[in-house]
């Protein structure tokens, strides 16, 4: 039976080198996408230490990340299997190809969230109880509504958000005003983010059924672009909060605000142009700020 079903999704699906296992492997934990959120995770640990750091317990913490992702992202995989074939940035991943069985996938989910809550109940209650939340919810809550309403990229932005404070609560062993600016503002980071992706890809995602556009929009019009501007902008009186936390200093009051100004510049020429290459600008732009707003709030 599994044969039969690996063999009907696998269709269309080969692409002339057949990936090694190991590249299969980093398929499905979404490998980059994986180390982008253990570096937030990490970065947070590093903002709530201010320079106490035990770089072992760093890598202990970057691990239990990885897996926990790890987990997530295969159970995604696992889960929307079917309708990765349909869609041609997806449909070579080793599940949805076949090259991997649906078991297997499931398998590895079940081994790696095991280790991963393992490695972060070494820290304390509160680092694994929002690992295990991250999970569920990117895994069965997000996933599943992405078919369902455009609402996804908000519940999407919650698990996406939680490794900032999962990094800080791993060090402060409670939920402080910092594991709670550090969310908000990985949180609010997202909408721009995925909304560039949603547009670049919108006709990928329609054949499989997500509704990843703004107030369910059937096409990339300029929702995307005139709300990338606005969450971003939020994002600059946001800017000054860890210099009045006292976690910064002045000179981050000044980056960061300025940081989101640019953000939401992109944002702004998004809706004004509605193009591929002011979506895809956008998407860079998203790539970037994130990381050096870290930086600035760890050094500055």
């Amino acid at each position: 039976m599994e044969q039969k079903q690996a063999t009907s999704i696998t269709a269309g699906a080969q692409t002339s080198a057949t990936p090694t296992k190991l590249q299969d492997f980093a398929a499905l934990v979404k490998f980059r996408l994986n180390i982008t959120v253990v570096f937030s995770s990490v970065m947070a640990y590093l903002i709530a230490a201010e320079g106490v750091v035990n770089w072992s317990v760093v890598m202990i913490l970057a691990l239990g990340g990885f897996f926990v992702t790890g987990a997530a992202n295969a159970l995604n995989e696992v889960l929307e299997a079917e309708f990765d074939t349909m869609m041609k940035r997806t449909e070579n991943r080793p599940i949805a190809s076949g090259r991997m069985t649906r078991e297997e996938g499931i398998l590895w989910a079940g081994m790696m969230s095991l280790m991963g809550i393992s490695l972060m109940s070494l820290f304390n209650m509160w680092a694994a109880m929002f690992s295990i939340i991250s999970l569920i919810t990117y895994a069965f809550i997000y996933t599943p509504m992405k078919r369902v309403s455009p609402f996804a990229v908000t519940v999407g932005a919650v698990p996406g958000a939680l490794p900032a404070l999962i990094g800080c609560v791993a060090f402060e062993g409670e939920v402080t005003y910092l594991a709670l600016f550090l969310f908000t503002l990985q949180f609010l980071w997202q909408f721009p983010h995925f909304w560039a992706i949603g547009w670049l890809g919108n006709e990928d995602y329609k054949k499989a059924g997500f509704k990843l556009l703004p107030f369910g929009s059937k096409g990339p019009d300029e929702k995307a672009g005139w709300l990338s501007m606005w969450y971003a902008l939020t994002l600059v009186p946001l800017g000054v909060v860890p210099y009045l936390m006292g976690v910064s200093g002045i000179i981050s009051a000044i980056i960061l605000p300025v940081l989101a100004l640019i953000y939401a510049a992109y944002g702004y020429n998004f809706y004004k142009k509605n193009d591929r290459k002011s979506a895809l600008a956008t998407m860079f732009s998203s790539f970037a700020y994130l990381p050096i707003a870290m930086f600035v709030i760890l050094l500055f």
